[in-house]
């Protein structure tokens, strides 16, 4: 049996699930483009191939070697984006929640039902249908659960809204003892720079202490306050709207003083190592292209 335990973003980490670029079938249509980085690089003749994104997923997968942290993949669906498994659900303390996806994205939670199975079917929820949560809205900071999500009454016209207040509720519900925070994130359909798809793209706590933050990417100040107030200003690094764009906010903790980020976030990184981080550099750029990259292709299970 996997005894499941995730309390925040940033302790050791010992079992993940690690998305699969394998057999990841062919480019999208504009029709079937889910965010608008996606459609940007359809559009443009850089959607990126896939050999190059299993090279990058097999660069992540070999720093978790180096940390022994125990790696479990998906089941290889033919042509098809397994990518990116904070999607299809996520750990709060030993609970694993599968999350109510994108219809057509329900085939990537049944890849990972031999996972799934060797977890305490008592451990394991189902939110109800009309709850919308996916893994990249849930930040977890000890006692505290900040979720993101977007309180527009539009709600329903954006394929870029991925999490509801009745998902904040869902939550709440289920986890009594925590403070549950949401924050109203900014949507877009259209402009990638101007769409932050899931909290994780513009906020993410590093070590016991730090974060990377994007302030544009709330739609209310008193959110963004919020976190200032919490973890102190000197204590964030505060990124471009460019730095957002190419998801500076995403990188992924092995541990409390252990990041993985892209090569090419030379601001970050020289910031990380000046805050006594050791910096595990990969190339990550093709897969960034998807507007996702290291937090989204991972489902963090047990963590010290």
């Amino acid at each position: 049996m996997l005894q499941l335990n995730v309390k925040n973003e940033t302790s050791r980490l010992r079992a993940v699930v690690l998305g699969s670029a394998l057999n990841n079938g062919k480019t999208p249509t504009i029709e079937e483009a889910y965010d608008p980085k996606s459609l940007e690089h359809i559009l443009a003749g850089t959607y990126p191939v896939e050999a190059d994104m299993v090279k990058e997923m097999e660069a992540f997968n070999q720093v978790f070697q180096k940390y022994d942290v125990k790696v479990f993949r998906p089941q290889m669906i033919e042509n098809y984006n397994q990518i990116f498994t904070r999607d299809i659900g996520f750990v709060i303390d030993d609970i694993f929640i599968k999350a109510n996806i994108l219809p057509d994205r329900e085939r990537e939670l049944d890849a990972i039902q031999y996972i799934i199975d060797q977890i305490d079917p008592a451990k394991v929820v189902r939110p109800p249908e009309e709850v919308h949560i996916e893994g990249g809205d849930v930040m977890l900071w000890n006692d505290y659960i900040f979720i993101g999500t977007y309180k527009g009454s539009d709600y329903k016209d954006y394929i870029t809204a991925r999490t509801n207040m009745q998902g904040v509720n869902y939550i709440k519900g289920l986890f009594p003892n925590k403070i549950v925070k949401e924050f109203d994130l900014v949507k877009s359909k259209l402009e990638a720079r101007d769409n932050a798809l899931h909290l994780d793209c513009c906020f993410q706590p590093v070590g016991k202490t730090k974060g990377i933050i994007y302030k544009s990417g709330f739609r209310e100040e008193a959110d963004y306050v919020f976190l200032v107030k919490l973890f102190g200003k000197e204590n964030l690094f505060h990124i471009t709207r460019d730095e957002m764009y190419h998801m500076n906010s995403n990188v992924f903790s092995i541990d409390e003083n252990v990041v993985v980020s892209e090569k090419n976030f030379t601001r970050l990184n020289n910031w990380l190592r000046e805050n006594g981080f050791v910096v595990e550099e990969i190339p990550y750029a093709e897969i960034a292209k998807q507007e996702g990259l290291l937090r989204c292709s991972t489902l963090p299970l047990i963590r010290d």
